[in-house]
């Protein structure tokens, strides 16, 4: 595992990430007794994760708005020889019920999107109404506090005040109370990046084992209240 990890081209961050959503889609899925699932990813774009779930065997419909992302989905799904599980279709949040239709996904996948749609409250009620009862979702936001103190400790002071107010990023008790009105039950909280973000690159390149050490601190403060209020990024897991 840890071999792995240093192997991998992604961030700590991202590899931690990966590695923290496909486990406890794994769980639910074992507490469910399922072979298979029907997975739906949000502003998917190229399917960076949406491949890994259909390599895995499970049926994946990518919606994203840019044809282009679109297009390189297509490309890599056809490499892959993954055209049976895997289909990429042009759409946003509020073309979502009409696109898949009502309780047709068993699993919802928001990552890095919410941020950019016009309406977070509306979009994640249809996010809850094509999710069957039992289904899961799982959603990746960008958080101020963070912003805010990396702008002001460079000495932009006009940016930090500019993020604090920036509607474009949440706060994760903010962000989860808008899952739970939108009808789903919160299951876990997780602080992404908080101190990963920091390291350099070139640090953990020079020093291997370091990424290890990274990535296993990541794992024991991600669900510390302290520490992920001043995450880059929240994961929220919840049930439908």
């Amino acid at each position: 595992m840890a071999e792995s990890r240093r192997n991998r081209s992604r961030s700590v961050a991202g590899a931690f990430l990966d590695d923290l959503v496909s486990g406890q889609i794994a769980a639910w899925q074992a507490e469910r007794g399922i072979d298979d699932f029907t997975v739906t990813d949000l502003g998917g774009g190229t399917g960076t994760f949406a491949i890994t779930l259909a390599q895995q065997g499970h049926q994946v419909t990518v919606i994203d708005p840019s044809l282009d992302a679109l297009a390189s989905l297509q490309r890599r799904t056809t490499e892959r020889r993954l055209s049976d599980r895997l289909r990429g279709v042009q759409g946003d949040a509020s073309e979502l019920v009409g696109l898949i239709g009502a309780d047709s996904t068993d699993v919802m996948v928001c990552h890095r999107t919410l941020e950019v749609i016009d309406d977070p409250t509306t979009a994640l009620a249809a996010m809850a109404e094509v999710v069957r009862p039992g289904g899961v979702l799982s959603v990746v936001v960008p958080l101020r506090r963070a912003v805010v103190l990396s702008q002001a400790l460079q000495g932009h002071i006009d940016a930090a005040l500019e993020a604090l107010d920036d509607p474009t990023r949440f706060d994760p008790d903010d962000v989860a109370a808008l899952i739970g009105r939108a009808g789903f039950t919160v299951q876990d909280i997780s602080g992404v990046g908080t101190l990963a973000s920091h390291v350099p690159q070139a640090v953990l390149e020079e020093q291997p084992r370091l990424a290890d050490q990274l990535y296993e601190l990541e794992s024991r403060i991600c669900r510390d209240h302290a520490f992920r209020a001043i995450a880059p990024w929240a994961h929220i897991f919840a049930r439908r």
